[in-house]
């Protein structure tokens, strides 16, 4: 990893996009956060464990369940962007149905769809739509199609800032951890938008600073004791110096929910997780 990863520890000011060091374009920094995540993906699930002390797999599995209105529906189509190694895609799989339930519109005293050997459609042959994983990342999808190679999910390579899909295509959209990686917040949100069917939903898992004592021990974790231990593990020093300032950088949540209704959502909000260091947005798609 060279230089153009280093920051200075002064505080960056709010932006509309990840910038990796001084960037004056966004194509620049997206080359540069590509770069930088191909680098860390042989230890990136190791560290995020370590760092995050176990508290993602909750995370991710909080998200999900927030979402399982929508993902127990067998035909509701799925979109995990800034996807990495796929374990938010995982915890979606997760609430997802087996196969699709039996009819419950059956008359009383009727035979089951099981049972009825006059029907001959199955509960095998109705298809549960698969969670599709997208990341710019080859070194992350690789390491996800490994790590969930029999789950019911597609692995797509692709950019956030211009996905590969028509306008209404999916149910819900999700991304965890990787939003603020992207080079220009408010046309990723019009790009989600776009891509949402109407009644669609978002969901955002995204870190975020605590205000009052739990912040000031989480800014000390997040500019001295995170880029010594990611970077000893990693072997990237300038990776996890990269990604406190990421933090740093990010909207807050009231700015977070305004971009989001400037998007075109509708009724955006914020729930908090452990002492408010992450937090989930979600919104609908009018």
């Amino acid at each position: 990893m060279t230089s153009k990863f280093a920051h200075s520890k002064s505080k960056v000011p709010e932006a509309s996009g990840a910038r990796t060091a001084d960037e004056t374009d966004e194509a620049s920094a997206a080359t540069n956060v590509r770069t930088l995540f191909n680098a860390i993906a042989p230890s990136y699930d190791r560290l995020n464990h370590l760092l995050s002390f176990g508290l993602d797999r909750r995370w991710w599995r909080s998200t999900a369940h927030t979402f399982r209105d929508i993902l127990a529906r067998p035909e509701a189509r799925v979109l995990d962007i800034c996807c990495g190694t796929g374990d938010m895609t995982s915890a979606l799989l997760a609430e997802r149905p087996a196969a699709f339930p039996a009819l419950s519109s059956h008359p009383p005293g009727s035979p089951s769809l099981a049972s009825d050997t006059s029907v001959s459609t199955t509960l095998e042959d109705i298809p549960v739509e698969p969670v599709t994983g997208l990341d710019f990342s080859p070194e992350m999808l690789q390491r996800a199609r490994t790590k969930y190679a029999t789950a019911n999910a597609l692995w797509v390579e692709g950019d956030a800032m211009h996905l590969p899909y028509p306008d209404a295509s999916f149910d819900l959209v999700t991304a965890a951890f990787g939003f603020r990686n992207l080079s220009n917040y408010p046309d990723a949100l019009a790009e989600i938008l776009r891509v949402l069917r109407p009644g669609g939903q978002v969901g955002i898992l995204e870190c975020n600073h605590p205000n009052g004592l739990s912040g000031a021990f989480y800014l000390l974790y997040l500019n001295y004791v995170l880029p010594v231990i990611g970077g000893w593990i990693s072997g990237e020093r300038a990776a996890y110096r990269y990604l406190p300032a990421s933090i740093a950088r990010f909207p807050r949540p009231p700015r977070m929910k305004q971009m989001l209704l400037e998007a075109g959502f509708q009724a955006p909000t914020w729930r908090g997780y452990f002492l408010r260091a992450a937090g989930l947005y979600r919104a609908t798609k009018p």
